[in-house]
């Protein structure tokens, strides 16, 4: 992956974090898109050959073009990678007013990549409870649908993105033991969310992240419009 610049919001913890520094790992420069870690991104930048925090909300628009114009001043060229890895987990429930800025965004994001020709990864289901979109578990409405949704779009973007090169593909973990997945359960929600799992544990981060850099290499060039399930057999 030496020479390719790849993109990952929510990279200041969990999953995203995971994800960039495996990526780094396989010799990629990263932007680090977060929200509100600043501590934790520029801990993970000091940490990492070649790489640039930025703040953006992946919601704003503006802010996603931010992450593009990162990568062209630190690194000289658009992305080949994007990592749409932000996600969060809100009691309220999203309103038809917001939907529209956040699909947006999304797509902004898919476009913006798409001068790269390079391999597009919307691992956008990348949180603890990310299988919700199939399990539909009680009171996770608006966060099952919501995901539902990132499905639906990677597929329709593969189609979309016909003779670009680029491929685009969801990573769906299960749960995943990370601090918004921790945040709010009680032990034996934890518990049983463990034994729930034929392998008798929760994820990790560090499961996750080798299958989005598999999807972000020429290797996986014939992977396309797929939803990926790591969840260690949650079913």
């Amino acid at each position: 992956m030496a020479g390719r610049v790849a993109i990952v919001t929510g990279a200041s913890r969990g999953i995203g974090r995971a994800i960039a520094a495996h990526l780094s790992a396989l010799g990629a420069s990263l932007v680090l898109g977060y929200a509100s870690s600043a501590a934790e991104a520029e801990s993970l930048t000091a940490s990492l050959p070649r790489a640039v925090a930025v703040r953006a909300d992946v919601a704003d628009e503006s802010a996603v073009r931010s992450l593009f114009d990162a990568a062209e001043s630190a690194f000289g060229c658009p992305p080949h990678i994007l990592v749409a890895n932000a996600g969060v987990l809100d009691d309220a429930y999203p309103t038809v007013a917001a939907t529209p800025t956040a699909s947006s965004a999304s797509t902004c994001a898919a476009r913006s990549c798409a001068s790269g020709r390079r391999p597009t990864v919307f691992p956008a289901a990348a949180r603890a409870a990310a299988a919700g979109s199939w399990r539909h578990p009680t009171g996770y409405a608006a966060y099952t649908a919501s995901k539902a949704a990132v499905e639906a779009l990677v597929r329709t973007m593969a189609k979309e993105l016909k003779g670009t090169r680029i491929t685009a593909n969801c990573v769906a973990p299960g749960p995943t033991a990370t601090d918004m997945f921790f945040a709010g359960k009680s032990e034996a929600t934890v518990r049983m969310c463990a034994e729930t799992n034929p392998m008798e544990r929760l994820g990790e981060p560090g499961d996750i992240a080798p299958v989005v850099g598999f999807l972000c290499t020429d290797a996986a060039e014939w992977v396309n419009g797929q939803v990926i399930r790591t969840n260690g057999g949650y079913v």
